[in-house]
């Protein structure tokens, strides 16, 4: 059984990869449209919009900057919020693309990486790894940092699968509703983004980990 859908809003654009939540708004990244959209957590509306032609895969907030996924190879492009500046691109050594997935913690920057798929955890100023787990699946999408667990989406199983970021075990796992891509915590709900679907939805955390 797939888990209860929260909440759902719509997404704008049709190639729908990065999320992440500032605290206020919902921000959402599409790869084609090189685009970030600002999302009204109330319905969705866009209230503003970033040109991004680089976006390749998901995003994150700094606490103060955004912070996408993007280029070839991949590295992260920071942006202001406000401007849409990007004041800096930030290379994630080895030059490479298997990065799909980010999200900051208290510890530093979650990743998760294909080929294999793991779960990495970097110093974000100097982006050396300090924690790698690996876990399951051959196609992981968003990532997200929950109320203390790595949560990561795996694009083809269309699953969602929860992690300890101490031991790397696998916390519970669950087929989701479209095939996930960009996800975030926005302290109560886990949002990702269905990708066919063109939507968010949201899920309770505890009916992933049980």
């Amino acid at each position: 059984m797939t888990p209860t859908v929260r909440r759902t809003l719509p997404l704008p654009g049709d190639y729908p990869c990065g999320l992440t939540w500032d605290g206020t708004h919902l921000w959402h990244s599409d790869q084609p449209a090189g685009e970030i959209y600002a999302l009204d957590p109330a319905d969705g509306s866009v209230v503003r919009t970033l040109h991004c032609k680089s976006v390749r895969a998901d995003l994150a907030f700094d606490g103060n900057l955004l912070c996408q996924v993007g280029f070839r190879p991949k590295r992260l492009i920071l942006v202001d919020r406000e401007t849409g500046e990007q004041v800096e691109r930030r290379e994630v050594p080895p030059a490479n693309g298997r990065l799909t997935g980010i999200e900051h913690s208290p510890d530093g920057i979650w990743m998760v990486l294909r080929g294999p798929t793991v779960l990495q955890l970097r110093d974000y100023a100097t982006m050396a790894v300090l924690v790698e787990h690996p876990v399951g699946g051959t196609e992981p999408s968003g990532l997200t940092y929950a109320d203390g667990v790595v949560v990561h989406g795996d694009y083809v199983e269309r699953r969602v699968r929860a992690t300890d970021p101490t031991t790397g075990a696998e916390l519970g796992s669950v087929v989701v509703e479209g095939n996930p891509t960009g996800m975030t915590w926005d302290g109560n709900l886990l949002w990702y983004c269905d990708f066919p679907g063109k939507r968010a939805r949201a899920l309770d955390l505890r009916d992933i980990v049980g």
